[in-house]
């Protein structure tokens, strides 16, 4: 007798037909009841999908995809376990989501996680020509550095010290994100691999692990940790990014209760040598 195919949309929390560990996660891990609540089940046109996105789909409705929400709180988990991970090894992850609707929750989640990111355009290379963006930071930290300082203003008049503020202002709109960024990255976090194309390129050239949220219409293939959502609904997004901040900030705490255990464990070590001694 053939099993009844799950609908995450009509069946608010599904009975899982997948094996017991997945049914697991799917009630301990990320909420599904969140997800569906949010819109991330809805996907683009049929017109406008992408075949590899084939096995996180779970129907059409009204001439669009569903994505299938079991799908996605599996993949969502396992992301969230390797951003953990990356977190706790003391590595930075790079948050991109430059779309109108990422802008605001992806530098609030930088702020909170004190993560680098990148909000308004990509520029080429910031992950590929670390000399050039390197040069440009630099040019960066040593503005700010001679006006706070007072330099700038014993050298220049008014009018010019303004310039030298607005030149300041409009490259922290572009490199403000990233002054702090390690010369290598751990992983980048991005919301819509399409319209973030060039970080997805950058990050596969220098074979930096990704984890994205991917709608239907684009290429999961492309990254390591796929999420399936709608990458256009602000509340799957909100949502989304608020399960990856929690990741990392148990990561970083992880980092920190180690290295004081370490800390620990050296003095204790010492202390021990010189009693023998």
């Amino acid at each position: 007798m053939a099993t009844k195919e799950v609908d995450p949309v009509v069946n608010k929390l599904p009975q899982a037909t997948a094996a017991p560990t997945k049914s697991k996660r799917i009630s301990e891990g990320v909420d599904i009841k969140e997800l569906l609540e949010s819109g991330a089940h809805f996907g683009h046109k049929t017109s406008r999908w992408h075949p590899k996105m084939s096995p996180y789909i779970h129907s059409k409705r009204s001439g669009a995809h569903i994505i299938d929400l079991t799908k996605t709180v599996i993949a969502l988990e396992d992301a969230l376990t390797f951003l953990a991970k990356t977190a706790s090894e003391g590595k930075q992850i790079l948050l991109v989501g430059t779309k109108r609707q990422a802008k605001e929750i992806i530098k609030q989640m930088a702020d909170e996680t004190g993560m680098p990111y990148v909000t308004e355009r990509w520029i080429g290379g910031m992950l590929t020509n670390q000399k050039t963006i390197g040069g440009r930071i630099k040019y960066l930290k040593d503005l700010e550095t001679k006006l706070e300082s007072g330099q700038l203003a014993t050298k220049y008049n008014k009018l010019e010290v303004q310039r030298f503020q607005e030149e300041i202002d409009g490259m922290n709109v572009l490199y403000g994100g990233i002054k702090d960024m390690a010369a290598r990255v751990g992983a980048v976090f991005i919301v819509d691999v399409i319209h973030e194309s060039n970080a997805v390129k950058e990050a596969r050239k220098l074979g930096i692990k990704t984890a994205a949220i991917v709608d239907t219409n684009a290429d999961p293939t492309l990254i390591d940790y796929p999420i399936p959502a709608n990458d256009d609904a602000t509340k799957t997004i909100q949502l989304i990014a608020g399960y990856v901040k929690q990741a990392i900030l148990a990561g970083k705490a992880k980092q920190k209760t180690e290295e004081k255990h370490k800390g620990k464990t050296k003095k204790s070590e010492a202390k021990k040598e010189e009693e023998e001694e």
